[in-house]
């Protein structure tokens, strides 16, 4: 059975073959710590590359062949972002990595596909590099984080951009960068900013664009939300309570939240039976999509073996949610 991972993070040649030859790029250098492990330093910011990350193409196409995996939907390194850089930087550095993941793409056209990365502070130049990635690069659409420097994507400078990527046919796919910030602040330790944070995050994003009226404004906009949308299916209820009780949940919303579900995509990360089965229960299998976080210590190990032997999905689930619903959503070649 064929499969297909939406949720596949890319180390950009172009990044890593600057640093591992000693230079600069873009005010980011590369060490090495006291353990010799690659250290990437940007101001403040300090990221150990882990060592699947740092393989090349041909060794990750292995490891897809091992799991099962027949294509890979490339998706930037999250610390890659660059929303906390100058504009001018950060469009730099999204055009170089976007033309290096377009590149993999022609190279390797049965097993990849592409999303773009984008200046999300600029909101102007992120539009016009959507355009350009999936317009021109062929790019499928683009992964963005689910807040830029701490702005929710109810504002209103952020609507003209679900416009143009709704007008382009692009997917965005929504991915924390790191973890959450509002549980790190609560309590930083127990890697609770990724286990419970993330999909915290999801579940923001989700609130931000329906009840901010931004799936209304933009009535065929494409969306997956990673880790199985997070809290948002067992909170969904409390969401529609709040709307009917308190006027202010409906000042953009006019009707209740669970009606815009099926408005959105889901991948299949939950690392739960029970719960991938409530997801799809909730949502329809036609809604999930698989999802693995390669090459993260998160991520599902043999992923089709697991979909492949859930007792509780039917045949047809497991196709749709293997590959057949991501074949359709980004019109996929079928082989």
């Amino acid at each position: 059975m064929r499969s297909i991972d939406i949720h596949a993070h890319y180390s950009p040649a172009v990044v890593y073959d600057a640093l591992e030859a000693g230079r600069d790029w873009h005010g980011m250098r590369m060490e090495r710590d006291a353990r010799g492990r690659e250290v990437m330093i940007r101001g403040e910011q300090r990221k150990t590359r882990k060592p699947r990350a740092a393989w090349n193409v041909v060794q990750r196409i292995q490891d897809m062949d091992a799991m099962g995996v027949d294509v890979h939907v490339l998706s930037v390194q999250t610390w890659l972002y660059g929303y906390h850089l100058p504009a001018e930087v950060c469009i730099a550095t999204s055009r170089e990595i976007n033309d290096d993941i377009a590149h993999t793409v022609r190279t390797y056209p049965d097993r990849f596909a592409g999303f773009a990365t984008l200046p999300m502070q600029d909101v102007p130049a992120a539009i016009v590099e959507l355009r350009r990635a999936v317009g021109v690069l062929g790019l499928k659409g683009a992964m963005i984080a689910d807040h830029v420097n701490g702005h929710p994507y109810d504002e209103p400078q952020f609507l003209p951009f679900f416009r143009a990527a709704e007008e382009a046919g692009a997917l965005l796919f929504f991915h924390q960068l790191g973890g959450s910030s509002i549980v790190k602040e609560r309590n930083p330790r127990y890697h609770l900013s990724n286990t419970i944070g993330n999909p915290l995050d999801r579940t923001m994003t989700f609130a931000s664009l329906v009840f901010g009226g931004v799936m209304d404004a933009c009535p065929d906009l494409k969306v997956c939300l990673a880790h199985g949308g997070g809290y948002v299916c067992y909170g969904i209820g409390r969401m529609d309570r709040g709307w009917e009780a308190r006027s202010e949940a409906r000042t953009s919303l006019p009707q209740p939240p669970s009606r815009y579900l099926r408005r959105f995509y889901y991948d299949s990360l939950t690392h739960s039976e029970p719960a991938l089965r409530f997801l799809i229960d909730t949502v329809g299998a036609d809604r999930v999509v698989l999802g693995t976080d390669w090459p993260a210590d998160m991520q599902i190990d043999w992923p089709v073996s697991w979909i492949l032997g859930m007792a509780s999905l039917t045949d047809g689930e497991k196709e749709a949610i293997l590959w057949r619903n991501l074949e359709r959503l980004l019109d996929l070649p079928t082989p």
